[in-house]
């Protein structure tokens, strides 16, 4: 394990921050956007309703009443969720142009108390919410495109066997994909959503101008009436209309690959009449036709086109699985800058976009789960079960953080604050008690992950500040070994020597150590410390401080370089614009200096013994410290020492 990455130091104050770039117009953004943000709720049309009507347990009948009552809710749901919750309010709470949970619960702390009980609340909720989102990050990959390939069996039915295969086959090369970056596949896949959110909006076209009674089912009337002539059916179908609100999460954690305006534009000028447009046509046809509630989405189509809708659904589902995978993505890196991830290695993929990005560990580990589920469910309808408890419980924590947060930034009054959370809770509480009777029937899965991850991220938190105390102590402070050098009898030698370390008040161990057994010292010594800030992006005024440890040596400087935890923590880089700013330095004539540490298990307390081997694990799969931090390999120097934990 290398710590020259520091911890987070709580939440700092208030600072101008660069704002997120993204280097397109705004109409090419919003087509992007549309290949990237809208491809998880896009797809929920493929198998939301047939949900509702196939759970054995609920008996929602296909008679107009109940037709009308879920499409009632379905309208309604993605309403208030989507539109009214997400798209106009929880946009709104970005942390500098980024979304996702953690950036939401990075961007409460720098807002509440520092050391009140909400302090630490917050960023657990922000943990425990991105657990969750990855949970959903593995199963929307598998329940669309096996949604979407399932399409062969309406007018082929002899073609189930290949189900399977050629979902697995989809779904390794989308992940083969993700190298190239969100906004090559964005541009690729945004004209092809467009022509996909046409065809939704047709096909229900087709059946609403057929049977315009249908559009009754706007009414939130029949919603009421639904919940209250069948209370507990209602309550569990509720588990099953969820899956219409899918993704919706994902509009938040990619915001900052886009930006919100070009992702508002896309929702209310497109998606969402065209959503709106296919569950009314979809409950037309279960209405005329009870029995096409097997697959009332492919069904909508005459029978000529339904081959062609079974490679457009798939292409439509490739997308939907990018729009979580982005996400987690987007999540991952947060984790890691506010210390709950090891590092992980990030290649930014867009030259004008600073939120557009690559991590290759998450992707590969989605990847297996995906494929692990998709070779053990096997089918859209299992899986579609084990589906809703990780998304439920991801809008509950968002809102409960946008509240904390619209009352510490923006002094909302209390009426108001209890006017949303009754609006938003109420109906998310409803979705995710529906989605509990689910535990036995796969929801458990979700919860799983979530468990793991959660652990996973807590586990390295608290490993990390344990491993850094002990740190701590063998390093020493720094000002008794400035004294100690400047009555050593040592050889000073020529050059610039850069010493990467944690913070200002310890001694870097490779200096300690270039010091005591090879008895020199360059003429120009700088130490550097990292700063992950609780921001996206830091602004050139703060990006960097310098200050000499004084005394009669004075050819020590300690620097600190502060990032957002979007920005690239270049080290070169943001030496070189601080010589820019007056620093004498040259960070590309100088070398670097690591201080290794390699961590061993022991009886200390602070940990069980199975979380240290949870942290061990962790720690050797980090990223590094020379590509994370961009620094030179042949002017890069390790030494190394041990810490028992």
């Amino acid at each position: 394990m290398t710590t020259e990455q520091a911890l987070p130091k709580g939440a700092p104050a208030d600072r101008p921050t660069s704002p997120v770039t993204h280097g397109s117009s705004g109409p090419a953004l919003a087509l992007a956007a549309l290949g990237v943000v809208f491809g998880d709720i896009g797809t929920s049309p493929l198998y939301a309703l047939q949900t509702v009507f196939s759970i054995d347990h609920s008996k929602v009948t296909a008679d107009r009443g109940d037709v009308y009552g879920v499409i009632s809710l379905v309208f309604w749901s993605i309403t208030v969720v989507v539109s009214i919750k997400y798209v106009l309010f929880i946009l709104r709470a970005d942390n500098d142009g980024e979304g996702g949970v953690m950036a939401l619960a990075a961007l409460v702390r720098r807002h509440v108390p520092t050391g009140g009980k909400r302090f630490g609340v917050v960023m657990i909720l922000g943990v425990l919410g991105a657990s969750l989102f990855y949970g959903d990050s593995v199963i929307t990959p598998a329940v669309s495109v096996l949604s979407a390939v399932e399409g062969l069996e309406v007018p082929a039915p002899s073609l189930a066997h290949v189900v399977v295969p050629v979902g697995a086959v989809i779904i390794t090369v989308l992940f083969l994909a993700q190298r190239f970056g969100t906004h090559v596949v964005g541009r690729l896949f945004g004209p092809v959503m467009v022509v996909w959110f046409v065809v939704l909006g047709v096909l229900g076209l087709r059946k609403v101008i057929g049977d315009p009674a249908i559009l009754k089912g706007l009414s939130p009337s029949y919603a009421v009436l639904f919940v209250v002539d069948h209370q507990y059916i209602a309550f569990v179908a509720m588990g099953a209309v969820v899956l219409s609100i899918t993704g919706a999460e994902a509009l938040y954690a990619d915001m900052g690959h886009f930006g919100p305006s070009p992702i508002r534009r896309a929702w209310f000028f497109l998606v969402f009449p065209c959503l709106t447009l296919n569950y009314l046509g979809q409950g037309a046809l279960i209405v005329h036709d009870p029995s096409s509630v097997k697959n009332p989405f492919f069904l909508l189509a005459p029978n000529w086109a339904q081959l062609p809708l079974v490679v457009l659904a798939t292409a439509a589902t490739v997308i939907a699985s990018q729009a979580v995978i982005s996400g987690a993505f987007s999540v991952s890196r947060q984790a890691e800058r506010l210390g709950y991830l090891p590092q992980l290695t990030v290649r930014y993929t867009s030259a004008s976009s600073s939120g557009q990005i690559y991590v290759p560990s998450i992707n590969w580990i989605l990847y297996a789960g995906v494929m692990i589920l998709l070779l053990v469910f096997q089918s859209s309808a299992k899986l579609a079960t084990a589906y809703g408890l990780a998304v439920t419980g991801t809008f509950l924590i968002t809102t409960t953080l946008f509240l904390a947060y619209a009352e510490s930034a923006w002094k909302w009054a209390r009426w108001k604050l209890l006017l949303v959370g009754i609006l938003f809770g109420l109906l998310e509480l409803t979705y995710f008690g529906a989605n509990l009777t689910k535990i036995v029937h796969g929801g458990w899965l979700p919860l799983l992950i979530a468990l793991l991850v959660c652990t996973a991220m807590l586990t390295w938190r608290k490993g990390s500040r344990i491993v850094t105390e002990r740190r701590a102590k063998l390093e020493g402070p720094i000002e008794p070994f400035v004294q100690w050098l400047n009555a050593a009898p040592l050889t000073t030698v020529p050059g610039t020597a850069i010493f990467l370390h944690p913070g200002r008040p310890t001694t870097p161990l490779a200096l300690r150590e270039n010091a005591n057994f090879n008895h020199v010292i360059h003429e120009n010594v700088f130490i550097v410390s990292t700063s992950p800030e609780n921001i996206p992006h830091v602004a050139d005024a703060d990006r960097f401080e310098a200050q000499p440890l004084g005394g009669s040596y004075d050819a020590i400087t300690h620097v600190t370089l502060r990032f957002g935890f979007q920005d690239e923590q270049d080290v070169p880089e943001g030496l070189r614009f601080a010589a820019t700013q007056g620093l004498a330095i040259d960070p590309d004539q100088a070398y670097y200096y690591l201080s290794r540490i390699t961590v061993h298990p022991s009886s200390r307390p602070g940990m069980s013994r199975w979380r240290k081997r949870v942290f061990l694990g962790m720690a050797h799969n980090a990223a590094s410290p020379v590509d994370y931090f961009k620094l030179p390999p042949d002017r890069t120097v390790a030494m190394g020492a041990q810490v028992f934990f």
